[in-house]
């Protein structure tokens, strides 16, 4: 495989599925310093699965190189679609380190990829034993606030039946706990997802972290959480 060859094809053909109408949509709705190419999720992850199976004969340090190679292109689209790949590739995925989970999660900086990178790798290495709680505190305390959302984030596979999560109250609170007092809005968001994920496999650690938390949390997670808890949904 060549790989430079394969990522400039990967992200030819990304291109090829501009919608120029969703590109103008999602333009501020992921701001970000990666290029939007305006392709639907579905053409994407045609593409995906298409390259996927070229590559499964390949080895796992090669397809982690192409993962990189197809990041360095810079684009939105791209950058999913090597999450995919990666998650995918069974042997590249197993063979993951902690530190090629961070390297793949550099440059996150807009709520898609950071939500990709952790439903997609970094929740699941994590649940694995890969990533250390330490790991996941550190991206909780960090000054980029996109690693503070991924810290939370990480937390859904712990949870979510469909990414082959069980439920982990302990490490989710503990994670939850670091962001109370946060004023980043896309952490505020995360939080709450984190605690209705968890809400839906066990209820009780997160009524008593609503309570506990009552006075400092924004308005947003109290009134999300709570109608996940009351009526099962996010939204009225």
């Amino acid at each position: 495989m060549n790989v430079n060859e394969l990522a400039d094809e990967v992200i030819g053909r990304l291109r090829a599925c501009t919608d120029r109408e969703r590109q103008e949509a999602t333009r501020n709705y992921f701001p970000s310093k990666q290029e939007n190419l305006g392709v639907y999720a579905a053409d994407m992850r045609a593409i995906v699965r298409d390259v996927r199976k070229r590559v499964k004969a390949e080895s796992a340090a090669d397809v982690l190189k192409l993962a990189f190679a197809i990041i360095a292109r810079n684009t939105l689209e791209g950058r999913q679609a090597a999450y995919e790949i990666v998650e995918g590739h069974k042997p590249c995925f197993a063979a993951l380190s902690a530190g090629d989970v961070e390297k793949l999660g550099e440059g996150i900086d807009n709520w898609a990829s950071v939500d990709g990178f952790a439903c997609g790798i970094s929740g699941k290495k994590w649940r694995e034993g890969v990533l250390k709680d330490a790991d996941i505190k550190r991206w909780a305390r960090s000054r980029d606030p996109w690693w503070r959302r991924a810290a939370l984030v990480s937390s859904v596979p712990l949870n979510l039946a469909s990414r082959g999560g069980r439920g982990d109250a302990p490490r989710t609170i503990m994670i939850c706990e670091m962001a109370v007092g946060d004023e980043h809005v896309m952490v505020h968001k995360a939080l709450s997802w984190a605690l209705r994920v968890l809400s839906q496999v066990d209820p009780k650690p997160v009524r008593a972290f609503l309570k506990q938390h009552d006075a400092k949390l924004p308005a947003l997670v109290k009134r999300e959480v709570n109608r996940k808890l009351t009526t099962g949904k996010k939204n009225a």
